[in-house]
């Protein structure tokens, strides 16, 4: 009697019929083994060969625009959402898989503000009404589409830019200003 063929195969091979995803370790070491000594012999980077390719395959890759949905519903969403968290009435944190980290530490910036004015005038936070306005997008390049969304309110209009750039198969909003 013989065993499947997936049975003879050693730890860490792949199957028949499948390729390896991670590259292969130096002769005589172990992926952990090799990792581990990459991560001490440079503090966070690695500087050999095999730290190059593994930089490059976890960092964040850019996405050509045709590859990428329509822009228009994410701009409209996010104007809508950044101007209900800075109200109060959304969470921030809904946001967060949808914009940059440099955004997100911005916004939170302008939320605590917003949240000690509500403090000092006694008000809760509500839900704003206002309706969008046009929307004016241009694209400076493959992958990146800057755009203008007006809102429109009973007391006043804001202009909201917003500066989208693909990567890693969707769009991340690495720029939003509220003038």
């Amino acid at each position: 009697m013989s065993l499947p063929e997936h049975r003879h195969r050693t730890p860490g091979s792949p199957r028949p019929g499948q390729q390896r995803l991670w590259p292969q370790p130096p002769a005589g070491q172990t992926a952990l083994h090799s990792t581990r000594q990459g991560l001490r012999s440079s503090g966070s980077q690695s500087t050999g060969t095999r730290g190059a390719e593994t930089d490059e395959f976890f960092c964040e890759q850019p996405t050509s625009t045709a590859a990428l949905p329509p822009p228009g519903p994410l701009l409209e969403n996010l104007t809508r959402c950044v101007m209900e968290v800075l109200a109060g009435a959304r969470d921030i944190n809904q946001l967060a898989r949808w914009v940059d980290d440099e955004v997100y530490r911005h916004l939170l910036t302008r939320v605590v503000l917003a949240a000690r004015a509500r403090a000092m005038k006694g008000q809760q936070a509500m839900r704003p009404s206002f309706t969008l306005g046009r929307t004016t997008t241009f694209s400076p390049c493959d992958g990146v589409v800057e755009a203008v969304v007006t809102v429109h309110s009973r007391v006043r209009s804001r202009a909201v830019a917003l500066r989208l750039e693909g990567l890693d198969g969707r769009w991340r909003a690495t720029a939003i200003n509220v003038l």
